[in-house]
């Protein structure tokens, strides 16, 4: 079993004040299989002070980008050593099959390293010529970041939250989600490894209780933080008062339409992982399908067919290609989803319910609701499970109209082989991020949502940029030539 009593905190492991403990249940057996401390507000405090020391007092920020990249990338060889052993904990902590776990976090760190090109690559200041006199626009670290992470992607979140704040020469106080934090540990460990300053980093874990005491520590300057919309407009609020700098990624439901020119082939193996990818635990989700009338009952019959493909089961044999939900209070969520749709008049095409012969484990069968309007809950409200609605359009407007109403703006998609419509379709629906043929997380360009799904990005080069604050130092001739 995975027990730890201590903290890293400024450099060193530390045991909390808070005796308050939280089990890390495994979905697929419902054992406990870790243990990690419950953070209090004093212990939130301390962590927070030590970055802020550690910031202020400038020995990581004072490096240059090259010499912080050095560092980081001596990190990521080190997590890079572990991959099976950080696979295999993913997986026992949320479900994730390991056939995915194995290329899931190689995956992450070549983002790692995809954050540290750009860095790299950018410069922190330029002179612009302006008509009053040179100006040098100059990039510094945004200060202190509270960064809180999703259970539904532990180890690619942290590396997408974490490398992007440090290679700016930011401090960061990192907190996992409860139900998944222990590959946290393996990062606090390789930072350390690696030579990062005491400080710099520093791992708290907790419950609700101990982000919002982490959001509102008056010692913090931005917020990054991963999860649903309720959280995420609560940090809004907190984060309000204080001015502090916010990043938000939140909920999603995405409409992917599919013209009746679409190919069956491409457009089932798009939505095979658009609505049921990580057991439909995925913010990007396709959640919501919009069929042509023209052949809503071939393409119907086809995403059930997709449905019933998977296998489902543990998480820890080959074979399967769909694992539990993170835990009983998710699985018992999208049951009670499941049942609304029935409730509101929705017809289950396949699906419902909890597989036949897996006793233990939070599992839910992939269910496709046909009959689907948009006003009903599950074409409204984020399920975060392996729950796809099916609404029938006739016209392509028609489709625009029913994907853009809806609260939040995400990710979406089209299906067809007309270029034309598809980039029609991807400039009129009102998203963040849209994807053509095909279900795509793109490490390397911009995501992130509007409306209700958010604020900022959290990929791509802005991901960096985001952990600069932007300075303007007004020169005179003598001071403009120390830029150049």
């Amino acid at each position: 079993m995975n027990v730890h009593e201590e903290l890293l905190v400024g450099g060193e492991w530390r045991k909390p004040a808070s005796k308050a403990r939280i089990s890390v249940v495994c979905p697929s057996t419902e054992e406990t299989i870790g243990q990690v401390p419950d953070a209090g507000a004093e212990d939130v405090d301390v962590a927070v002070r030590a970055a802020r020391s550690a910031f202020d007092q400038g020995a990581w920020r004072a490096m240059n980008v090259s010499e912080r990249v050095e560092v980081l990338e001596r990190a990521l060889q080190l997590l890079g050593s572990r991959i099976d052993e950080i696979g295999t904990l993913v997986t026992a902590q949320m479900g994730l099959p390991t056939s995915i776990a194995g290329i899931q976090i190689p995956s992450a760190l070549e983002t790692g390293r995809f954050f540290l090109r750009v860095a790299q690559d950018d410069s922190v200041s330029e002179v612009r010529q302006t008509q009053m006199c040179a100006a040098a626009v100059v990039k510094e670290p945004v200060g202190v970041v509270a960064s809180i992470a999703p259970w539904n992607g532990p180890f690619n979140m942290a590396i997408s939250k974490i490398i992007p704040a440090l290679v700016t020469g930011c401090s960061v106080v990192y907190k996992p989600a409860p139900e998944t934090p222990l590959d946290a540990f393996f990062i606090a460990e390789a930072l350390t490894g690696a030579g990062l300053p005491a400080g710099v980093f520093n791992l708290i874990t907790g419950d609700r209780e101990t982000g919002a005491a982490l959001v509102d520590h008056p010692g913090i300057d931005k917020v990054s933080f991963t999860g649903s919309t309720a959280a995420g407009r609560e940090i809004g609020r907190q984060c309000g008062g204080s001015f502090k700098r916010l990043q938000l990624e939140l909920g999603g439901k995405s409409a992917a339409i599919v013209l009746e020119d679409a190919d069956i082939a491409t457009t089932m193996a798009g939505l095979a992982m658009g609505c049921f990818f990580n057991t439909g635990q995925v913010c990007a989700a396709y959640s919501r399908v919009l069929l042509p009338a023209s052949r809503y009952d071939e393409f119907t019959a086809a995403l059930v067919a997709t449905a019933e493909s998977f296998v489902v089961g543990d998480p820890f044999d080959p074979a399967t290609t769909m694992g539990p939900l993170v835990s009983a209070r998710q699985r018992d969520r999208v049951l009670s989803y499941i049942d609304t749709g029935k409730d509101e008049g929705a017809v289950i095409a396949t699906g419902g319910g909890s597989p036949a012969g897996l006793d233990k484990g939070f599992y839910v069968q992939p269910t496709v609701f046909t009959g689907a309007q948009n006003s009903m809950r599950i074409c409204r409200e984020e399920i975060f499970g392996p729950v796809a609605s099916v609404l029938r359009y006739e016209t392509l407007d028609e489709a625009i109209a029913i994907a853009n109403d809806s609260d939040y703006g995400l990710h979406g998609a089209v299906f067809t082989t007309d270029p034309q419509r598809a980039v029609e379709a991807a400039r009129r629906v009102h998203t963040g991020t849209f994807s053509v043929n095909a279900f795509v997380y793109n490490a390397e360009a911009p995501f992130g949502g509007v409306k209700n799904s958010g604020i900022g990005r959290d990929t791509g080069p802005e991901a960096v940029q985001a952990y600069y604050e932007l300075k303007t130092i007004n020169l005179d001739a003598p001071t403009a030539a120390l830029f150049n």
